[in-house]
């Protein structure tokens, strides 16, 4: 069985959430969707450092949280009453101070629940600085 296409592009969700999710930092960029996926990218400033001069844990947690929302819109189009209900993070290593990147995976799309991770990178670097696992609530109201 052949995966399902997203219905909306990159450039329709930073539209959407320019509309809808304002309170989005303007640095993020959504990078590319594709079936059941999202890769988004986030530039790193003094604004986003933590004292001890390292990427503070809010912004990797709002990165994930923020990819995992633009999957589920790339597959299910303009539902803004698609919420968290769970996100639960691992911290991995320290990033640099390199923008950050994620990659939102879905692992299952349901009609009332959804869930899968998010790995971040930092960098170039292979090796990834955080995990969460996700699980969104949609409702269609």
């Amino acid at each position: 069985m052949a995966a399902r296409e997203p219905v909306m592009t990159a450039a329709e969700l930073t539209g959407y959430l320019a509309e809808v999710f304002p309170q989005t930092d303007p640095g993020l960029r959504i990078d590319a969707v594709a079936p059941m996926r999202a890769t988004l990218s986030h530039p790193i400033t003094e604004r986003h450092l933590r004292p001890g001069g390292t990427v503070s844990g809010p912004t990797m947690f709002a990165l994930a949280d923020v990819g995992f929302y633009v999957a589920i819109l790339a597959m299910v189009g303009r539902e803004p009453l698609t919420v968290t209900t769970n996100l639960s993070i691992n911290f991995l290593r320290k990033p640099s101070l390199e923008p950050l990147s994620c990659e939102a995976r879905l692992l299952k799309l349901g009609r009332t629940l959804v869930v899968g991770d998010v790995t971040l990178f930092s960098g170039d670097a292979p090796e990834p600085v955080a995990h969460a696992s996700a699980t969104y609530a949609r409702s269609r109201g």
